[in-house]
């Protein structure tokens, strides 16, 4: 099956061997990933209240102390 690279519409082969895929090679794949690393590109959805206030540090380090170690692997 082909399928059309998501960043540059290359067409691509859905294969195992095909390690970028969906995307063409491996540049198209970080263009995509600093896209959504730059809020370019966001997965729609209602905001609510908690969205609103970002977490404090003492709040991310109690979460992960939560985690099983596997977590960090």
């Amino acid at each position: 099956m082909n399928v059309n690279c998501p960043t540059c519409q290359t067409s691509v082969e859905w294969s195992a061997e095909n390690v970028y895929r969906p995307f063409c090679s491996k540049k198209c794949q970080l263009i995509d990933l600093g896209e959504w690393a730059n809020e370019e590109k966001v997965i729609a959805g209602k905001q609510t209240e908690d969205a609103e206030q970002p977490l404090d540090i003492e709040e991310i380090e109690a979460m992960l102390a939560d985690q099983p170690d596997s977590f960090f692997k």
